[in-house]
């Protein structure tokens, strides 16, 4: 059915459609919901027993699921109308943070609106692949070199005002999510080959560019050894975390490097060296687990998509989501630089739990869409 026909359906239709009972995808649910749990328990222990910190995630959560609701009764045909004008929202609002934009800790990366502040980027970790979607739903696939070439501008234009805040670790993310995108749309061998020596080939260029502690983090991952008191802290400490451990871990609340203050940023980048001390190998598996289920759970919802738009969109945020546990569990364990992504659902923080779990409220609308789109 298209844009159309779903503007023409009665308003009795759309007002049970939107506001009556939830079509709720529960095996994600549940795995989403579970997760989310573990972090608030972990949470609970990395922050040293702080009640406070445990009820502010909370709310955040509480945030992050209203957002998982609303997204889950939009129809895709609107989201998919709505995409052109959400990622130019998203990619004006980067250039407003590069001019008026709040600075901390040498970054300018957030809005400050008075009641909060936010972060525009998050807006294009959902923005950008619904528009790669959008734009590549109406064009033949495989994409041919000017399709490509669009999708990579399109790709690389907020990338690079997000580089330049600086947060590469979002950069990255939202990258990510477009270029997922472009590799479902059937994007061949040849092409893939070229795009790849092409960035090996600039990547002196992109290595002058990067700033002085962005070098000594990829330098630092080479070897962390080589300043175990300075740079190199973060990446031993989380390592000796992850050891110590063991089978089973040290139980709840008994984790001596993150309670002896041992390991830094224990609350948000390297929560998972929390979970990995007091819950051993056993946990992290089990973390691991429900991690792949939602990811499966998202590319199943995929591959049963109706259209181009929702199978491309449904797939990046998926495979995107994949990226966020790769990336810090990497990091965490001395495999990948420490980038500053966040472990989902777990770690500390706001707008990227609500920016998540509005990215899966999408996810259960495309999975919703076949009976939302029966005709009354």
């Amino acid at each position: 059915m298209g844009i159309a026909r779903a503007l023409s359906l009665p308003v009795r239709v759309w007002r049970r459609r939107l506001l009556g009972r939830p079509r709720v995808d529960w095996p994600l649910t549940g795995a989403l919901l579970t997760v989310a749990g573990i972090g608030l328990a972990v949470l609970f222990s990395a922050s040293g027993g702080d009640s406070a910190t445990v009820m502010r995630q909370g709310a955040r959560l509480g945030v992050g699921l209203v957002a998982f609701w609303v997204f889950s009764r939009i129809p895709v045909q609107f989201l998919r109308m709505w995409s052109p004008l959400l990622y130019g929202v998203g990619c004006t609002l980067l250039l407003v943070v590069d001019a008026y934009g709040s600075i901390s800790q040498g970054a300018q990366r957030w809005l400050d609106l008075g009641l909060f502040s936010f972060q525009p980027s998050e807006i294009l970790k959902l923005s950008l692949p619904m528009m790669v979607a959008w734009y590549l739903h109406y064009r033949p696939l495989p994409p041919g070199w000017v399709a490509t070439l669009t999708t990579i501008a399109l790709i690389a234009f907020p990338c690079a005002l997000i580089v330049l805040q600086p947060d590469l670790g979002t950069a990255v993310l939202v990258a990510a999510s477009g270029v997922f995108a472009l590799f479902l749309a059937g994007l061949s061998w040849r092409v893939i080959v070229t795009l790849l020596a092409s960035m090996g080939a600039a990547a002196p260029l992109v290595w002058s560019l990067l700033h002085d502690y962005q070098q000594e983090r990829i330098l630092t991952f080479l070897s962390p050894e080589s300043d175990p008191l300075g740079s190199g802290w973060n990446i031993i400490q989380s390592m000796i975390a992850v050891g110590s451990g063991g089978l089973f871990g040290k139980g709840w609340l008994n984790g001596t490097q993150s309670h002896l203050e041992f390991l830094p940023e224990r609350s948000t980048d390297f929560i998972l060296a929390v979970l990995a001390e007091e819950f051993g190998l056993m946990g992290v598996l089990t973390l691991l687990a429900l991690y792949l289920f939602i990811i499966g759970r998202g590319l199943w919802i995929a591959s049963r998509a109706r259209d181009t738009y929702s199978r491309l969109l449904a797939g990046a945020l998926s495979l995107t989501f994949s990226v966020y546990v790769v990336v810090n569990m990497g990091m965490v364990s001395g495999l990948l630089p420490v980038v500053g992504v966040p472990l989902p659902l777990v770690s500390y923080g706001g707008t990227s739990v609500v920016t998540l779990l509005a990215g899966f409220g999408i996810l259960t609308s495309i999975g919703a869409d076949r009976s939302m789109l029966k005709s009354p």
